[in-house]
Formats: C-alpha cells, structure tokens, sequence
C-alpha cells in the first residue's frame, strides 16, 4: 500500500507541474503574439495624437484659434 501511495503521489505532481509549466508558457505566448502588439499599437496612437495637437497649437498660435471667432 506504502509503495502504491508514493507512485500516485508523484504521479499527481508530475502532472500538476505539466499544467503549471503549460500555463506559464501560454501567459508567455499571450504576452508575445497578443498583449505587447497591443500595447506597442496603443503607444503609437498615443504618441501620434500628441504630435497632431502639437501642430494644431502651433497653428492656432499662427492664425488664432477659429473657436474664439
């Protein structure tokens, strides 16, 4: 019976380090293939609209602001 415990045992942590390790690898592959693009994406915009309302005030500094007419 000793001996029969001690394979399940092993057995049972054999597979739950599979899951773990497959799960650590999933949370990379996301990461890599999803998470980052987006955030790489949602950097740009981000810097692309500050640059437009850069250029906006420079204008607005040139002709004045259309709102105040």
């Amino acid at each position: 019976m000793s001996a029969n415990g001690v394979i399940l045992y092993f057995t049972f942590g054999t597979l739950l380090f599979f899951f773990w390790v497959y799960g650590i690898v999933s949370f990379i592959s996301d990461l890599r293939r999803q998470i980052i693009p987006w955030i790489r994406v949602q950097w740009r915009n981000r810097r692309d609209d500050e640059t437009n309302d850069r250029e906006t005030e420079g204008l607005s500094e040139l002709y004045g602001d259309p709102d105040d007419e």
